[in-house]
């Protein structure tokens, strides 16, 4: 679950930077992580991936909204969620802080007390994110977007409680937060400007050239008994 190389420059390219086409088509695919793949294909790519971590998923012939499907399943599927209960309470509060600096600063501390296999995780995570959430003119898929998408599976409340509905907003905010302010949170970069965000329709020309992301100094790779070391050259660019 390697997050993917950073988009080829325009025009012509040269051989050994072809390769990474296929990336970009996936971070652009529209509907990214919202849009649903074909239930089979993702429960297949969930029991290859518990029998081999080195599957490859070219050699299956699946799309990219299955794997999609499977990473989210995977996240839902943990016997705890990404971000632990314990320090739920906490976020939720940090994300009440009227002062957007010192609101930040709180939420930032919090993430380092998390255990340090679910930080580097959800870093990861993060920052695939963010990456998708810079092709929003193409995959519409804003951080607002992709927060509705993943919060749910990364914080796991308890939806039969009537309480937490009057917080789902706020849950839903702290995920956004961290999306869009990925390099503050994890790579000591600065607060980023932020408005909301709405993404157009997508271009009439599908092979038009997307912008360039802005660059990542990505962690090592995990441990692979954590982490799937096959999907760091996945050309179908999910993860």
């Amino acid at each position: 679950m390697s997050l993917p190389p950073p988009p080829p420059p325009p025009g012509p390219l040269p051989l050994r930077r072809r390769r990474r086409r296929p990336t970009l088509l996936g971070l652009c695919t529209e509907g990214l992580y919202r849009v649903s793949g074909n239930k089979t294909d993702q429960d297949n790519i969930q029991k290859q991936f518990d029998q081999d971590h080195n599957i490859n998923l070219v050699s299956m012939e699946v799309t990219v909204n299955a794997v999609a499907g499977a990473l989210k399943a995977f996240f839902a599927d943990l016997p705890d969620p990404l971000i632990p209960y314990s320090l739920h309470p906490e976020l939720l509060e940090a994300a009440k802080i009227p002062d957007k600096t010192e609101r930040l600063h709180a939420l930032k501390e919090i993430v380092k007390k998390f255990h340090p296999v679910n930080y580097d995780v959800f870093r990861y995570v993060i920052t695939h994110l963010n990456r998708v959430s810079q092709q929003h003119k193409i995959n519409l898929m804003t951080a607002d977007n992709l927060s509705i998408c993943f919060w749910p599976t990364l914080m796991r409340p308890d939806f039969e409680n009537r309480e937490f509905l009057s917080t789902t907003k706020i849950h839903q905010s702290v995920v956004e937060t961290f999306i869009q302010q990925c390099q503050f949170f994890f790579y000591n970069g600065e607060i980023v400007e932020t408005t909301n965000i709405v993404a157009p329709p997508p271009p009439s020309n599908p092979g038009q050239l997307v912008e360039p992301m802005v660059p990542l100094q990505l962690p090592p790779p995990l441990q692979p008994q954590l982490i799937q070391p096959q999907l760091q050259t996945d050309p179908l660019g999910i993860i």
